[in-house]
């Protein structure tokens, strides 16, 4: 069964009767206005107002596909089950069906639309702690559904307990949470690696990371609030959320417990086996490397259809560090001096979002990827120096069979390894993979003082960032309200100037200054950045009101407001536009707010500078003065 399949299903079956679920859109990888993270990692992120009481307009039953990122496991991928990007199927229950009508229906959802063997099933559930009671009554339905009592697992709230802010201990006053209840899928004993397992009886249990068990659903029973620094209260309105994620449930419908053998990694795998001349499933050390390149290139096309460039900061760094890592794995593969990642024909990359067209991605990424080329053998080449003044004069590459190595393990300074990281771009874990290439490898307390580097310079890093933007807007903050607000002017300038192709391609704005990036062929001449910027002043100057309509998106397109490129929107939506009338607007675009009550008060914008950053794509910083 393809992945296509799994998501119509899922969605099918929670909007068909007696479940009733309306399917909403899903939300954009980069959240404007959510200071809380760099990108959407879950379905349920979005939806938090909505969980903590606010009304939606949709209703109380809701269902959605959701594109996600998530960055915390980007060190385990490589392995058969992790991914940075994937796919989140999700249903919520805003205050209405509880777990009596939830487990019911995943266990449908699972044993009799997808026809998952019953007897391959376990469950984990919260085993309590000394705030919150163990949840019995989720092992009582589990029961009653005909799950075995041996198949059912208690965890603490580490591995079964959702809130915002973690344990019911590391909870925020005011913010919800509750027990969740993982559905796992086991392939059976003998795809377990054994010595991984924590587990003294050296039987796997849910949870472990042996690879015999993968989870594919987990339903959070959002039902406390902490009220104070030791106690939580029962909600009088609780709420369900569910998500599974569609590849590794996928996997699990096709009984194969590696997720890069679905249909959704066919093409890229294929692509990268045809340019490098290897073959998936023949050479674990070579899988774990086409499995980084497969994984970070989906991520890569994802993150350039969501606006995303490469660069040094935020979301760019992030796309940055894919396409750099996933072309250090193709070195790995490669027996030539090319080894930039394999383009990709996606006519059939199925996804719930739009991508760019496939010239348009391939451009930026080779646009980096012939960056990183030319300094990355600058790095192996600090690598080797670091080698030889350790060893003494020798090229790690041609060690001679008779050259004694005791246990094929060198003693470097660690910091100089981490320096070849902040120099060239090599982190130590792949410094320590090229030197087992070239069968060797650093010694512990190396990899111990590379740690230590590496969390001084997260230390500084964070110290240095700390307010930063880190979703669309930095905060709330009067300047930052000014300068959201003079983008759209910046906008709605750009296209009287250029023509109606601008839209916006993302930007970023913090108290100093806003970014703005856009489509355009070339960069402006000095007299239409002198016209963009005229344009601007003029309307603040004629103090016009800023407002806003709620209304149905049909018809708020109809009356030619524009948004950001490939974010998709609910069935109501917000019209922000600049002027008394909505239809004769100078600006008018989809929009959350926050912005101005009038021009006069953004003050004066000056644009500071515009540069090139792709093919066919600009970037524009504006202050106010």
């Amino acid at each position: 069964m393809k992945a296509d399949e799994v998501r119509r299903k899922y969605l099918d079956f929670f909007k068909s009767s007696p479940r009733n679920h309306k399917e909403i859109p899903p939300s954009p990888l980069v959240l404007e206005g959510d200071s809380s993270t760099l990108f959407t990692s879950a379905g349920m992120q979005p939806l938090v107002p909505y969980l903590l009481g606010e009304p939606h307009p949709d209703g109380k039953r809701l269902v959605n596909s959701q594109p996600s990122i998530r960055l915390q496991d980007i060190d385990e991928v490589g392995d058969s089950s992790h991914t940075t990007f994937f796919e989140m199927l999700g249903n919520w229950s805003l205050g209405d069906y509880f777990k009596e009508e939830q487990l019911h229906w995943i266990w449908e959802f699972f044993t009799k639309e997808l026809k998952l063997n019953k007897d391959k099933l376990w469950i984990t559930l919260f085993e309590g702690d000394k705030q919150i009671p163990k949840d019995e009554k989720s092992a009582e339905i589990w029961e009653k559904i005909g799950i075995p009592e041996a198949k059912i697992f208690y965890c603490g709230a580490k591995k079964n307990w959702w809130s915002m802010t973690g344990t019911p201990e590391e909870m925020q006053v005011g913010h919800i949470g509750g027990p969740d209840s993982e559905v796992f899928y086991d392939f059976g004993e003998e795809t377990g690696i054994h010595e991984k397992s924590p587990y003294k009886n050296e039987k796997c249990q849910p949870n472990c990371e042996c690879g015999r068990f993968l989870e594919i659903g987990n339903s959070v029973f959002i039902q406390y609030k902490k009220v104070s620094d030791d106690k939580l209260e029962e909600l009088p309105n609780k709420n369900v959320d569910f998500g599974g994620g569609l590849e590794r449930i996928t996997a699990a419908v096709n009984n194969t417990p590696d997720i890069f053998s679905i249909d959704v990694f066919k093409e890229i795998i294929g692509s990268i086996e045809q340019k490098f001349d290897a073959k998936y499933g023949k050479d674990a050390k070579k899988d774990r490397s086409m499995r980084i390149i497969a994984d970070h290139m989906r991520a890569a096309y994802v993150l350039i259809s969501s606006g995303v460039l490469p660069g040094n900061k935020e979301h760019e760094y992030v796309l940055r560090k894919l396409i750099r890592r996933a072309m250090l794995h193709a070195r790995f593969l490669s027996v030539t001096d090319d080894f930039t990642p394999p383009e990709v024909n996606f006519s059939n990359f199925k996804i719930s979002v739009e991508l760019k067209s496939q010239t348009e991605i391939n451009a930026v990424i080779n646009e980096e990827a012939n960056k990183f080329q030319k300094t990355v053998e600058q790095g192996v080449a600090a690598l080797k120096r670091i080698f030889n003044k350790a060893i003494g004069g020798v090229d790690p590459e041609n060690l001679s069979a008779g050259m004694k190595i005791e246990n094929n393990i060198i003693r470097v300074d660690g910091r100089e390894v981490f320096k070849i990281y902040e120099t060239y771009g090599l982190p130590p874990e792949i410094s320590q993979e090229l030197m087992s290439g070239w069968g060797l490898r650093f010694d512990e307390q190396t990899m111990k003082e590379c740690e230590e580097a590496r969390i001084k310079h997260k230390e500084l890093s964070r110290t240095t960032s700390a307010g930063v933007f880190k979703g669309g807007l930095a905060d709330t903050s009067p300047e930052v309200i000014k300068l959201h607000t003079a983008t759209h002017l910046l906008l709605a300038s750009l296209r009287k100037v250029l023509g109606e192709h601008v839209v916006q391609r993302g930007q970023n704005i913090t108290k100093e200054r806003a970014r703005f990036d856009f489509p355009n062929p070339e960069k402006l001449t000095e007299k239409q950045l002198k016209e963009v910027e005229d344009m601007i002043n003029d309307i603040i100057a004629k103090d016009l009101s800023v407002n806003f309509k709620v209304m149905p998106k049909d018809e708020a397109l109809k009356t030619g407001a524009i948004h950001a490129f490939n974010e998709k929107y609910a069935d109501t939506v917000k019209v922000y536009y600049v002027g008394e009338d909505l239809e004769r607007a100078f600006s008018k675009e989809f929009c959350g707010g926050p912005h101005v009550k009038d021009t006069r008060e953004i003050g004066h914008v000056r644009i500071k500078k515009q540069e090139k950053i792709g093919a066919g794509l600009m970037r524009i910083y504006a202050t106010l003065v």
